[in-house]
């Protein structure tokens, strides 16, 4: 099944953080905070302005997002936990070598 989010909502997969603190101590799953970092896998066709113009989103499927912590809302869909959040609750999009190991 697949979801198609409707103006500007996003639907973001978290991204698991590593298990292993510098030091190298494993943390439990009782003690680890929920990633904050995540990959869109989609975007709706956006908001509308005053006008009835369409505000085009700025991310796309496949980038990967900085959002609050408690951002969004959480579903599950086939099995696979996804937040669905308005475009305006990610704070930015992760590029380069940062965005490259989150995946």
């Amino acid at each position: 099944m697949q979801i198609k989010p409707l103006h500007d909502r996003v639907v973001v997969r978290r991204i698991d953080e590593d298990e292993r603190t510098p030091g190298g101590i494993i943390i439990p799953d009782t003690a680890k905070e929920k990633p904050m970092q995540g990959e869109v896998v989609a975007v709706g066709p956006g908001a509308r302005d005053d006008d009835g113009d369409r505000i085009v989103p700025d991310v796309k499927p496949g980038d990967t997002v900085l959002f609050g912590k408690w951002s969004g809302t959480e579903v599950k869909i086939d099995g696979e936990e996804l937040l669905i959040m308005k475009e305006s609750d990610i704070m930015g999009i992760i590029e380069g070598k940062a965005a490259a190991q989150a995946a």
